[in-house]
């Protein structure tokens, strides 16, 4: 075991040497040259506009933000297979997986169990948080193919100034692909090793004479799960979870759109078995698992007027989401569900009149009309419960770009929100954007976000478990941020970032001392967060890039390291053409976590994760691309913290897995 280690270790330093040789020196082959070309050069890749920063087009280094994009041809090139592992790849970004969900810790904050509450996830626009728990699902449950995203959009820092509820640590916004994208037919099939794991999907996509433009796919995934060793705590159980680890998939998405107008339609059933007892269930016990249900749908109005100095942008939407966890207590059979629905209506107007200035205000209804959460126990009727509530939420926005001089600009804006549980917030928004010469750009921003606690926190009280607090408040959260971005070369981008925040109020499951229970409470002590980020991009004319990050980020509470928060990481992501075989790529990662800290104050080891994936057109059948993707290259052993909801204090992350997969276009 010793020798395996150490042989794993320096393998992983060397090619972490070769890589970053590369990167300093420039050298390849020459062969490389005459490589197939395929991947965006830097300068286009900084001209990609973003529009989930502002909810209008924006070029990057005029977002107030230290924005970062995921193209499509990234997501091929590295073979991610859910949108957490996609985002993993950039600064600040520490996932976390407890064998039901995917979790994301943003610069420090990852409490375990929390559901990314903090993150507002969109799917164009459209928000997909849910109304009982408020969850930003990244993981499988997340309702979209991932094959079916045309960018991702992070944009780190508060976004309450113009999303509201939710936005406090980031924003996660995917822009999806169009009909006019597919031009026919793409076929998608694959099997990874382990799991036992098919997957596959079917889309197709047009646009038509008459301009209208439409998209419709179908997705599966099948999973028989991995026999797995866990311990189960204070139960004094432990063994092994013999195919309790499975998962069944089905996904759907439509869009279309002709002239102004689209239409976005999305369905996702997700039945994930439960191997580690969540919510102190029996363990190891067949039939228990979590079922999540997410429809999401908007018809949206986009067009220009008055000599295209004013866009309006109107929407309608609707949303429900469905939770079910199955499960046995002391041998009884139980079910515990969630089920929320919501619909509501935005306007957001734009203004580019006024000389150097962008005019944004919007208006925003959401009325979550319908949250149920209910307890069956099939054998004792008499501990059912079933718990109803409702809550609308009223949002004005507004927001000026100001272009003071050719080289500096300023952006403010301010957004009200009322709450029928919190009352009324503010949430504002600052600044400055200074163009100092043409290759280097600062940034100096501040911001205030919000979340109101949701269902969970606030009404669910079972008298057993977990008892409620119809007394909680509103989190809040400031923070300040200073972003460089140089660019020596067109070839080669540089970034600096160094930020701090605080959060106040707040909400985490401690013990009601009255009856001994679980309850959320706010905790009155703010919790502090500093740290930096240094990054780089580099590209070659003949078609490799280079992306790295190295991140510290210290949070604490009262003193006290918060939990589950690593404080070094270390990203870096490596793609290359590779000449032995015409229009082969290899894609490489390497990310490196710190130490965490656990439950019972203990901490989780460091560790080295590296995936590769490796994908080529198959030049004797048109249309058809093949690749081969291996995670957890090395077989690295390391663990995540679990919440105070798991048996478990740390859970052992899965071992090396192998994806082969076919794409056929036609």
């Amino acid at each position: 075991m010793l020798i395996s280690q150490t042989h794993s270790f320096f393998l992983r330093r060397l090619m972490l040497k070769a890589l970053l040789f590369g990167v300093l020196y420039g050298y390849l082959p020459p062969l490389l040259a005459s490589a197939n070309l395929e991947q965006l050069s830097l300068e286009e890749l900084m001209n990609i506009s973003v529009v989930g920063a502002s909810k209008y087009e924006q070029k990057q280094q005029q977002v107030a933000a230290a924005v970062s994009v995921i193209t499509r041809k990234d997501i091929r090139t590295y073979g991610w297979r859910t949108l957490n592992e996609a985002l993993a790849s950039l600064p600040g970004i520490h996932p976390t997986y407890d064998y039901q969900y995917d979790y994301l810790g943003t610069r420090g904050f990852g409490l375990p169990g929390d559901f990314n509450t903090r993150v507002l996830v969109t799917i164009n626009g459209n928000r997909i948080n849910d109304a009982t728990y408020d969850q930003g699902p990244t993981g499988r449950d997340f309702p979209l193919d991932i094959d079916l995203i045309e960018r991702i959009e992070f944009i780190p820092g508060p976004g309450s100034a113009v999303y509201g509820q939710n936005a406090m640590l980031g924003v996660v916004n995917i822009v999806t692909r169009k009909g006019s994208d597919i031009k026919g037919a793409e076929l998608s099939a694959s099997y990874q090793t382990v799991e036992v794991m098919p997957q596959e999907r079917v889309t197709l996509g047009k646009q038509f004479d008459n301009g209208t433009d439409a998209l419709i796919s179908f997705s599966g995934l099948q999973s028989r799960g991995a026999n797995r060793f866990f311990e189960f705590g204070d139960s004094g159980i432990s063994g092994i979870a013999h195919r309790l680890d499975g998962e069944d998939v089905k996904q759907m998405f439509a869009r279309a759109s002709h002239g102004p107008f689209s239409f976005d339609f999305i369905y996702g059933n997700r039945h994930k078995g439960d191997p580690v007892a969540v919510f102190f269930t029996d363990p190891l016990t067949k039939g228990a698992s979590i079922i999540d249900r997410r429809l999401n749908t908007q018809i949206q109005y986009n067009d220009n007027f008055l000599n295209d100095t004013l866009n309006v942008l109107g929407r309608a939407f609707l949303g429900r989401y469905s939770f079910e966890q199955p499960g046995f207590y002391s041998g009884e059979k139980t079910t515990s569900t969630g089920p929320s629905d919501w619909h509501g209506v935005e306007l957001r107007l734009l203004s580019t009149a006024f000389a150097d200035h962008k005019l944004m205000a919007g208006f925003e209804y959401q009325n979550n009309t319908s949250i149920t959460q209910a307890f069956q126990n099939f054998d004792n009727p008499e501990e059912n419960l079933r718990i109803k509530s409702s809550v609308m939420r009223l949002g004005f926005y507004v927001q000026d770009e100001w272009r003071i001089t050719d080289t500096l600009s300023a952006t403010a804006g301010l957004r009200y929100d009322y709450n029928q549980w919190i009352g009324n917030r503010l949430s504002p928004r600052g600044a400055l954007i200074w163009q100092a010469t043409p290759k280097a750009t600062f940034k100096a921003l501040y911001g205030r976000a919000h979340r109101s606690p949701n269902s969970y926190e606030r009404d669910y009280g079972d008298g057993v478990s977990q008892v409620a607090n119809p007394g909680l408040h509103s989190e809040a959260v400031d923070t300040a941020e200073l972003v460089a971005d140089y660019l020596p070369y067109p070839t080669l981008n540089l970034r600096a970032t160094m930020y701090a925040w605080d959060m106040y109020n707040l909400i985490t499951l401690a013990t009601d001392p009255i009856s001994g229970l679980s309850q959320y409470q706010q905790h009155s002590g703010k919790v502090r967060a500093r740290g930096g980020e240094l990054s780089l991009d580099k590209t070659w004319d003949w078609g490799a890039r280079f992306r790295g990050s190295f991140g510290v980020q210290n949070i604490e509470q009262r003193s006290s390291q918060l939990l589950n928060a690593p404080y070094y990481l270390g990203k870096l992501n490596f793609s290359v053409p590779i000449p032995l075989i015409s229009g082969l790529r290899a894609g490489f990662e390497l990310q490196y976590y710190g130490k965490r800290k656990t439950l019972d104050g203990s901490y989780t080891d460091s560790y080295v994760l590296s995936n590769l994936n490796m994908v080529t057109d198959v030049r004797w059948i048109k249309g058809l691309e093949a690749s081969l993707s291996f995670y957890n290259l090395f077989n690295e052993h390391y663990q995540h913290p679990a919440a105070d909801t798991n048996w478990q204090n740390a859970l052992t992350q899965p071992g090396r897995t192998v994806r082969f997969r076919l794409d056929y276009r036609f």
